[in-house]
């Protein structure tokens, strides 16, 4: 067989995986959040203990004492700046170990958000939900 055959020939098989790794990726790209949202049935196992709120000011400090006052909600939602990927993050409650959130507005969001609905005596379930509505449209990268 020529060389230019066996160019051909490869090129053809090339072309098919090409063609399949698309079909692929793309198949991949289609799927959805699980029912509910991302929350729904989360829970992330943070055991470390939270930053004081009385280091922070203003909206941060507000954060991190929902982090304080409610960790086992902030334990059961998902964090949607995604820091499960980029920082090995188990829930939202990790953000507030250290200070990540100080830097990120959604994770400032959520908390807070968590902690007025809370307050206002929404189950865990409802905390989920709204959380959910409100952020898993977000697209963040830090």
């Amino acid at each position: 067989m020529s060389v230019l055959r066996k160019i051909a020939s490869h090129g053809r098989n090339a072309g098919i995986c090409a063609a399949l790794f698309a079909a692929l990726l793309l198949a991949s790209c289609q799927s959805e959040a699980p029912k509910g949202g991302l929350s729904q049935g989360y829970k992330g196992g943070e055991a470390r203990p939270t930053l004081q709120p009385s280091n922070f000011t203003g909206e941060t400090a507000l954060a991190y004492q929902a982090a304080l006052e409610i960790p086992e909600v902030l334990d059961s939602l998902y964090c949607y700046c995604d820091c499960e990927k980029h920082s090995g993050h188990k829930s939202l409650l990790s953000c507030y170990v250290d200070e990540h959130a100080v830097h990120c507005d959604i994770c400032i969001y959520e908390a807070i958000m968590a902690l007025e609905l809370h307050r206002k005596g929404e189950s865990l379930e409802a905390i989920r939900k709204a959380i959910d509505e409100r952020f898993a449209n977000i697209s963040h990268s830090h």
